[in-house]
């Protein structure tokens, strides 16, 4: 099995949070040769979808975690599959990147994430697909909405339709006088669509990460819990991490959600759940693979090999 990785530059991440660097792991332990790649490394050359690639090592060593091998020039549908990792923006770039993965993906190539699903599903506000599983939520970039929005849930969450890691997420009350800043930041001076949810008081106890493998969820879920003096649990953000098993709740938004995302070819999807709501669906990167196999001594990374190897072998 050939497995190709496009990914942020492996010398830069923590190898003790990151769910890629798990998934390449698990690849590599099952025997697998692992074929790294950055945007950069993608071209389409008369109709050919190629790729400059790295053969890749990998290693649970925090001094020592990765180191390249031969360099090739290939192209990408000889590989059996290829995991789309890059993180967040999904600016421009990103969906070109998608474009070219869809040519590749029309030779036979198995990705992962789906590149049309990469694309359809922004994560904030494709929850709006599932209006049973969500608070109050408003996406506009009209002040009067929020506004509006404020003044009638007292308290919200405001937040951008891109990045990550709770990048410019703010908790907004009726009568705080720096809502009209916040609001015109956001929007760009109404020129940019945002999201408005109501404020949920759960989040003390901490937003869930479900993930989802082939539409099914893991049986634990990491609670991220905000530090003292924030309502931002993301682990970027200084969150704590803690494992929880999934409640009648979250398995109820699971089979609600899973089902149309697995039929979109979203093989590998993190759920974001504050007490009974669905606040975010990620695609693009989602995390927590690492923390939980570290929880509970499993293996998710290894769950996914076996669903892509299950997959390649049908099309052989």
């Amino acid at each position: 099995m050939k497995l190709g990785v496009i990914m942020d530059p492996i010398a830069g991440i923590n190898i003790k949070k990151d769910s890629t660097f798990a998934m390449l792991l698990a690849a590599q332990n099952r025997g697998w040769e692992l074929h790294y790649m950055e945007q950069n490394d993608l071209f389409i050359h008369e109709n050919k979808v190629k790729a400059s690639t790295k053969t890749l090592s990998v290693k649970d060593d925090p001094s020592a975690w990765y180191e390249f091998g031969r360099q090739n020039s290939i192209e990408l549908p000889d590989l059996d599959a290829v995991l789309m990792r890059k993180d967040p923006p999904f600016d421009i770039e990103y969906i070109y990147t998608t474009y070219i993965l869809q040519f590749a993906q029309a030779r036979g190539l198995l990705v992962i994430n789906d590149p049309a699903g990469l694309r359809d599903v922004n994560e904030k506000m494709f929850i709006n697909a599932f209006p049973d599983c969500i608070a109050p939520t408003l996406v506009t970039r009209n002040k009067t909405q929020l506004t509006e929005f404020i003044n009638q849930y007292k308290q919200a969450v405001f937040k951008p339709l891109e990045g990550m890691g709770g990048k410019s997420v703010f908790k907004v009350t009726h009568d705080d006088p720096n809502t009209n800043v916040i609001i015109e930041t956001l929007t760009h001076e109404q020129s940019r669509f945002i999201m408005a949810q109501k404020y949920i008081p759960e989040i003390k106890d901490g937003d869930k990460r479900i993930l989802l493998i082939n539409g099914e969820p893991v049986d634990y879920a990491l609670a991220r819990i905000p530090k003292s003096g924030e309502t931002r649990g993301n682990l970027a953000a200084g969150g704590t991490g803690k494992g929880v098993e999934l409640n009648d709740r979250d398995r109820w938004i699971c089979k609600q959600v899973g089902p149309k995302l697995r039929d979109m070819g979203l093989l590998f999807v993190g759920l974001d759940v504050i007490g009974e709501y669905l606040t975010e669906v990620n695609v693009t990167s989602p995390t927590c693979i690492r923390e939980l196999d570290t929880i509970y001594e499993i293996n998710i990374g290894d769950q996914l090999m076996e669903l892509i190897d299950q997959m390649v072998k049908k099309t052989l």
